[in-house]
């Protein structure tokens, strides 16, 4: 038998010879997706003899990979391939692509199954027993983060036996080629800020069917755009508006005409100009697009139903969450002193009407005002009131004011004419309406959890859901003090009223003058020290003016003796006021390097971020602000914590900090790209390029940690 053996397995192994040749392709299996090196070859591998080899990718749900043109983010796979000398691998086939929409992008790749064959000339005179080939895949396979990854596959094939087991595959992929058919013909001008194409010589099967439109070259249209297209009989027209961000005007391009079945039909033309000069095509607008009345472009991705449902549901619990952020704390103190001083449920619930009101008409006529804005061509967000110096000023006054009343320091009845002090008295609802007037303007620099999602969504919408979004907000924001109110079990947990209220009231006059602090820093930030001395004086004279007027000596004094002290107290607050202005409209030299400067941050640009993904180095943008309160809590707690900064160091990530303290257009375009409306907005870009991680607004240690995990660590 000892002799036998050696026999009977040099038999057996040349009977499965074939079999294991066949089997012999490697898999890479990852979270994301799972990739396999296959082969067909269905008469075996010889010089003339079809032979096919591919990459078949797998992903997991909602992850893809990217076409040969990824559109406006992400990387096409490459294959790099190693193989016999004279055995020719020739370029990816690939198959019709998918839209891919993420936020205000538009990427093409797939998802699910699909195989990238590649065709293989084997040359003459080969007669080696089996083909030997190696294969390099390195794609980037993207969800919200995208990830790039490699894969070696290796693959040996037997020359004599057929090899068909993925015969299947290799068909389907056969039938989602684009085909070059005989009898199309293109005509392509451009047409101001727009590609206009006609086909003609469509098969019959296609026309009158949708059909959607996949460049081949990056970088020329505007992929996100609303692609409008028409039947006119048998002929197809297509008017594609140019990317804003074009730099170059090819002569001829190249695109894929793509069916509803998953098949498409090849195109090449050219283009007759004159061309636009590159960076002269403006700005896409979502707010106008979505209320323009041109119908959609087959297959474009439009504001469904479902989508403005979830916005509306994302408004309302970041407005509930509102109510938790920093930036709220001096308002909710007013609304804890009106929940003392009323004892009768159906004043509460009055109270709570009136502030819910003023909350709601506020948000939606500052919605209404940044949406305008916008429309006009401005680059605003959420709380862009604050990037106005003499509104942050004006703000500081009215905080100011709000303190020294609950201070004791004065009562509006003292200053204000007796007309006023009357309406006050006649209708106190209007004191709860201006409160949440009021809470509006302060919360307006504030994005809290679910908020980042809901306004970027807003800004994509028509006007009318984009203002429901911003009620829903509202609502949201009032909801807790208006559920409290009604609730009976509130009165019962109150105290009795007593002289404590007099300490109450003094003790909430605090959180009204740290918010005032706050506000002369922002006004530093934004104008330089000169600005917030300026707002410092005028805050010194305004309290002498109130001073002076409700002061018991004014009170008790003649007529003409009031007179008086009160024309010396307006004239010395409209001097001081003169004096201050134009120091609030200079900007400082450097507010913006200065922003990003110290602890390895640089100051942001779109040009420095793709710069240092070329470059190999994931980068790490903080979206800030100096009148954002969250920014901040962020900038000094988490993104200073020693571990955090350890694991940038670890990873070799860049730090760019994007300073929107004062308007910035750059800034404001890009978040409109990230789909948010105002910041904090902390985005993690992939090395190589790609589209960035974000991440929550309200940052954790161990949120970012886990983000920079999934990164490489530094060679």
């Amino acid at each position: 038998m000892s002799r036998l053996f050696p026999r009977h397995v040099v038999a057996f192994s040349l009977l499965l010879a074939p079999l294991l040749g066949a089997m012999a392709q490697t898999e890479v299996r990852t979270e994301q997706l799972r990739a396999e090196l296959l082969a067909h070859a269905p008469e075996g591998v010889a010089p003339g003899k079809p032979l096919w080899l591919g990459l078949l990718l797998e992903h997991a749900p909602h992850w893809h990979t990217y076409w040969k043109n990824p559109g406006d983010s992400g990387l096409p796979t490459k294959l790099q391939w190693s193989a016999p000398p004279g055995v020719d691998l020739g370029e990816i086939e690939w198959p019709v692509p998918q839209r891919l929409p993420v936020g205000p992008l538009m990427n093409f790749g797939y998802e699910g199954r699909v195989l990238l064959p590649v065709k293989v000339q084997v040359p003459t005179g080969f007669d080696a027993p089996s083909l030997s080939v190696q294969l390099q895949a390195d794609w980037l396979v993207c969800k919200e983060v995208c990830l790039p990854q490699t894969g070696r596959f290796s693959l040996q094939l037997p020359s004599q036996a057929a090899t068909s087991a993925n015969a299947a595959l290799f068909d389907e992929a056969q039938r989602r080629q684009p085909k070059a058919m005989a009898g199309v013909q293109t005509a392509a001008r451009i047409e101001g800020h727009e590609l206009v194409l006609d086909v003609q010589g469509l098969p019959a099967t296609l026309q009158g069917q949708p059909l959607v439109f996949f460049p081949e070259q990056p970088g020329i249209l505007d992929n996100a755009a609303p692609m409008r297209s028409r039947w006119d009989g048998a002929a197809w027209q297509l008017r594609a508006p140019l990317s804003s961000e074009r730099d170059q005007s090819p002569p001829r391009l190249d695109a894929v005409l793509a069916d509803a079945q998953g098949g498409g039909v090849q195109l090449g033309f050219d283009v007759a100009g004159p061309w636009p000069a590159p960076g002269t095509t403006p700005r896409r607008d979502p707010v106008a697009e979505a209320e323009s009345p041109a119908a959609p472009a087959a297959g474009a991705v439009g504001a469904s139903s479902p989508a403005f449902g979830l916005a509306l549901l994302l408004a309302l619990g970041g407005g509930m969450l509102l109510n938790l952020m920093p930036c709220v704390f001096p308002v909710l103190s007013l609304k804890l002193l009106s929940f003392v001083t009323h004892h009768h449920r159906r004043e509460r619930v009055a109270a709570a009407l009136a502030y819910t009101v003023g909350v709601l008409l506020s948000f939606v006529a500052l919605a209404a005002l940044m949406l305008a804005l916008r429309a006009g061509g401005q680059q605003l967000g959420w709380g862009f009131q604050l990037q106005s110096p003499a509104f942050v000023a004006a703000l500081a006054v009215l905080f100011t004011v709000i303190g020294l009343n609950l201070g004791g320091q004065f009562e509006f009845r003292s200053v204000l004419p007796s007309s006023l002090a009357g309406l006050q008295l006649r209708h106190p609802l209007l004191d709860h309406a201006l409160t949440g007037v009021l809470a509006v303007a302060v919360a307006s620099p504030c994005t809290a959890p679910f908020m980042g999602a809901s306004l970027g969504a807003a800004a994509t919408l028509p006007t009318a859901q984009a203002l429901s979004v911003f009620a829903a907000l509202g609502l949201g924001m009032a909801l807790p003090y208006l559920a409290a109110a009604a609730w009976p079990g509130v009165a019962r947990a109150l105290p009795r009223p007593g002289p404590w209220m007099a300490q109450l009231r003094t003790l909430l006059s605090f959180p009204i003058f740290a918010t005032v602090v706050w506000l002369l820093w922002v006004l530093g930030q934004q104008t330089g020290l000169d600005g917030a001395v300026a707002l410092l004086g005028l805050l010194v004279a305004l309290a002498f003016a109130l001073w002076a007027l409700a002061s018991p000596a004014f009170q008790a004094a003649r007529r003409g003796a009031r007179t008086g002290v009160a024309v010396l107290a307006v004239a010395v607050l409209g001097a001081t006021l003169h004096w201050a202005l134009p120091a609030w409209r200079e900007a400082p030299a450097d507010g913006t390097d200065a922003a990003a400067s110290g602890g390895g941050w640089e100051a942001w640009s779109a040009e420095r971020v793709r710069t240092l993904q070329a470059q190999g180095r994931p980068v790490f943008v903080d979206f800030t602000a100096a009148w954002c309160v969250t920014c901040q809590i962020n900038k000094r707690g988490t993104l200073a914590d020693a571990t955090v900064r350890a694991d940038f160091e670890l990873h070799d990530v860049a730090l760019l900090r994007a300073d929107w303290t004062r308007r910035d257009a750059a800034i404001g375009a890009e978040l409109a790209r990230l789909g948010r409306s105002g910041v904090p907005v902390y985005a993690l870009y992939p090395a190589g390029g790609g589209a960035p991680r974000l991440l929550t607004e309200v940052l954790s240690v161990a949120e970012v940690r886990d983000a920079l995990s999934a990164l490489p660590a530094r060679p």
